[in-house]
């Protein structure tokens, strides 16, 4: 169902260090939104629904309504109160981003959510590497990824190797790289200025 979507998504912001998200597909039976305006979309094929689908399927209802819509989820009421109120939270977050951000967010739940469980797992432990560097640290190193995800693989590696590279980043720091040069093919490209993050 949506649930493992929107559970996953909070689960994973830890692992991205303030950014990006992750995602399952799961079924939605019978999906039950709030009362809006306008018609209400066929369910999916096969009653799976992604949360960018879901979102995108409520995005006319007022955020007070999409948490109904939320708590009607089939299921919902199952999970134990504090899971509830982290996806309360995680859907209230998704609405106060800039729809930029939001749609940024939704695009990576999509990608990661067509990985296999152990993609999912050496993408979440590459991701984990980098959120456990320092900030500035970070953000040099997703830098480099930026730069070297552009190049065929000899040169990548190549650079990794150089003396020029092994003086700018640590051991531990070029690990994180390999860690994340080895899950590239899985990532979404993102912007530039998308921040500690992974991407053009």
């Amino acid at each position: 169902m949506l649930l493992a979507s929107a559970a996953t998504i909070v689960l994973a912001q830890s692992a991205y260090a303030h950014r990006g998200g992750s995602a399952l597909r799961a079924p939605v039976s019978q999906v039950r939104p709030a009362p809006g305006p306008g018609p209400s979309p066929a369910a999916p094929k096969n009653n799976q629904e992604h949360l960018a689908q879901w979102m995108d399927r409520h995005s006319n209802l007022p955020p007070a309504e999409q948490q109904r819509a939320l708590e009607n989820e089939p299921g919902f009421r199952d999970l134990p109160p504090t899971t509830q109120q982290r996806m309360r939270d995680r859907l209230t977050q998704l609405n106060n981003m800039s729809p930029e951000q939001r749609r940024r967010i939704l695009d990576r739940t999509e990608a990661m959510e067509r990985l296999t469980p152990p993609q999912r797992q050496q993408v979440r432990g590459a991701m984990q590497q980098l959120g456990g560097l320092p900030e500035d640290r970070r953000r040099l190193v997703a830098r480099a990824f930026r730069d070297l995800r552009e190049m065929p693989q000899p040169q990548r590696q190549a650079i990794l190797n150089s003396d020029r590279f092994r003086g700018q980043f640590s051991d531990q720091e070029r690990n994180t790289l390999s860690s994340l040069l080895a899950v590239e093919p899985y990532l979404p490209v993102q912007r530039p200025n998308d921040g500690p993050s992974y991407g053009k």
